[in-house]
């Protein structure tokens, strides 16, 4: 998969050259592409801004070296083009697996007080936000979407990892536990310590259970949340 993301501040992307997503960069499992939509512009001081018609606080990101930008990485539109922007549908996990299905995404960064929105009626298929709250831009947001979606693909961890963890299930993952057994008093649950598999899975899942009714009852249906 190839995931391209535009911004204006690529220095901000180095920790995706780190640890999971770095290695699977350098193995070829994933090819993350971070593009300076100043290298785009068209105008002579590189810049991409304006100020907004109708007045207001603050800058607005162009039209044109957007455009341009994903008409260069995408000519023929067969990437998923996705702005990251606070208005969008808030990202949950399904989206994640609905995203896998494509092989190159790109992945817009909103900045200031946001895009001229003929560049999002032109060249954007959806709208993502990482939650109800509102950040500087959409960098964050976009290693968010990057991370999740990167650590899915075949060879970047392995499957059995990815079975039993938070919202696999639409249920929050059960406690875990290394050594040493006994932490300031605190100790490990006897059942993971006594080698019974078919006790730790109930016990799991029973954790799982209770953990997602406490802190997530949100996740379960009307009759699991009783």
């Amino acid at each position: 998969m190839k995931i391209d993301i535009l911004t204006l501040f690529p220095e901000m992307f180095a920790p995706l050259q780190a640890s999971i997503v770095g290695r699977a960069q350098k193995e070829g499992k994933i090819c993350i592409n971070i593009v300076n939509i100043r290298d785009y512009t068209q105008d002579k001081h590189r810049k991409c801004d304006d100020y907004p018609f109708g007045g207001g606080a603050g800058m607005v990101m162009t039209a044109q070296p957007i455009g341009s930008a994903i008409e260069a990485l995408d000519p023929d539109h067969r990437a998923r083009r996705i702005y990251l922007s606070p208005k969008g549908e808030v990202f949950r996990q399904q989206k994640v697996f609905e995203l896998l299905e494509w092989e190159h995404l790109i992945l817009l960064c909103g900045h200031y007080e946001g895009v001229d929105q003929r560049a999002i009626d032109l060249f954007i298929d959806e709208e993502l936000s990482i939650g109800d709250y509102v950040l500087t831009g959409g960098e964050l947001p976009a290693m968010v979407v990057a991370d999740c979606v990167a650590r899915y693909v075949e060879g970047v961890i392995s499957t059995s990892s990815l079975v039993q963890e938070s919202f696999s299930e639409n249920a929050l993952e059960y406690p875990q536990y290394t050594r040493p057994v006994v932490y300031r008093g605190l100790e490990v649950p006897e059942v993971l310590r006594n080698g019974n598999h078919a006790a730790i899975d109930r016990w799991r899942r029973e954790q799982s259970r209770l953990l997602t009714r406490e802190k997530r009852p949100d996740l379960l249906d009307e009759e699991d949340r009783r």
